[in-house]
């Protein structure tokens, strides 16, 4: 290239999704990935507020349903132990004037997509180095270059650091601090072939009393194929494998107590099941002079909130918007960089916060029961999903404004949290629910 104008570190959803904004705003882009591993990609049952995001790439909802690497996304269902259920559902007055909304989303075939994407940026001739970055040369708040493992240094005007959870490589580098969420947890998936799939997420929960919940998700991601999950702590697992339990057992013994799942076991081809580990965190700088962190770089959001996908793509999209707006100026605007900082965080905060203390964590679950602990969650954070999605605010006063709601229900949710420890009181349960 004669000139690289943003360097992306990562070619992962938020890396490649940043290289398509650019490229089409016409900047010379190089994006930097090790040679992808394949199946390991997660985030396939997506947030109301993603097929907006998915669309602006030019894959819109019928499209990725018609090329058969999605399924509709009408509900999510949380079942208990005794085949207890309820049902989360968006009002369906949501639909009609003057809101609009659409009430559908998706789950996606992540690996597929992650395919339909790359195509997208080669015909965009992004260019593409199959390195891994091994040194980031900085001064003050700027980079400099990065070097990647073969030797090559690289230098651009703009970074984007997209090197995901494990590798965050220019918070690290800047060391900013990090907010921690809840304990380490550990994910064991598999794929099963299946008919006729459901039109929405399931999770089976089965903890009682004060314990840290467990749970298992069933994903159809296309129509003939579901992924099915367990998470756990790590803790948890750690113990198993110490009693000689190999990971095929614990997947295989866990899925056996649903029935359903129980039922695909014995006739499935699979190969073992994936693993993955992670703690979920938030880092407070995700910005410099000259670069940006976006995706889980910037951000590890609990999977259960189905606000990996669109918090990638989101800032993937706003972090464009701040590269293009410098036009050929060498520094970012610092009200853009403060602005991006603040509502990527406190929408990672929101989230992680409240999914810990509402559903994961034991007091209040067992105060209000684990259905009504998913509605008090769903209903607040479906709706500052759409918020954002609909009003953008990305002006000084929308984004104090937004980042101070969210910060008051983190309170709440804090407060609530230590009350219930201190006050416990015996659970109560439903049997059906509504999240409309």
């Amino acid at each position: 290239m004669s000139e690289i104008d943003v360097a992306i570190l990562g070619g992962g959803l938020a890396g490649t999704a940043a290289s398509i904004h650019l490229a089409r705003a016409g900047l010379g882009v190089l994006c930097i990935e090790p040679t992808p591993v394949k199946g390991l990609v997660v985030g396939e049952s997506l947030d109301w507020s993603a097929p907006p995001l998915l669309a602006e790439l030019g894959f819109p909802m019928q499209r990725l349903i018609s090329e058969g690497i999605a399924t509709y996304k009408k509900h999510v269902i949380v079942t208990a132990k005794g085949g207890r259920s309820c049902e989360y559902i968006p009002g369906r007055w949501l639909a009609q004037k003057p809101w609009n909304v659409e009430v559908r989303t998706l789950h996606v075939d992540r690996a597929a997509f992650r395919d339909r994407l790359r195509t997208v940026a080669s015909r965009l001739d992004i260019a593409i180095l199959e390195d891994r970055v091994a040194a980031i040369e900085s001064h003050g708040g700027r980079i400099i270059s990065v070097t990647t493992a073969s030797g090559q240094t690289i230098r651009a005007r703009f970074y984007l650091d997209a090197s995901g959870v494990s590798a965050s490589l220019m918070p690290r580098r800047f060391r900013a601090s990090t907010r921690n969420y809840g304990p380490q947890k550990v994910a064991l998936w598999n794929y099963f072939t299946v008919s006729n799939p459901p039109e929405g997420t399931t999770i089976h929960t089965g903890n009682r009393g004060r314990r840290y919940m467990e749970w298992i998700w069933e994903i159809p991601i296309n129509p003939s194929t579901i992924g099915v999950g367990y998470v756990a702590p790590a803790d948890t697992i750690k113990v198993r494998r110490q009693q000689g339990e190999t990971i095929e057992h614990i997947y295989a013994e866990v899925l056996a107590r649903i029935p359903r799942l129980a039922a695909m076991l014995p006739n499935a081809q699979r190969p073992a099941p994936y693993a993955a580990t992670w703690r979920c965190r938030v880092h407070e700088r995700i910005t410099g002079e000259n670069w940006i962190a976006i995706g889980e770089s910037a951000s590890m959001i609990d999977p259960m909130t189905s606000n990996g996908v669109t918090a990638a793509l989101r800032h993937a999209q706003e972090a464009s918007r701040i590269v293009i707006s410098a036009g050929r100026c060498m520094r970012l605007s610092p009200l853009a960089r403060m602005l991006y900082t603040r509502r990527a965080v406190a929408m990672a905060r929101f989230f992680n916060c409240c999914i810990e203390r509402i559903v994961y964590d034991w007091p209040i679950r067992e105060l209000i029961g684990t259905f009504s602990a998913g509605r008090v969650y769903t209903v607040p954070a479906w709706l500052f999903n759409l918020l954002y999605t609909r009003t953008k605010p990305r002006g000084l006063v929308a984004t104090m404004l937004f980042c101070a709601a969210l910060a008051t229900l983190r309170s709440i949710a804090n407060v609530a949290d230590w009350l219930c420890r201190c006050f416990p009181r015996p659970a109560v349960t439903c049997s059906t629910g509504n999240a409309s």
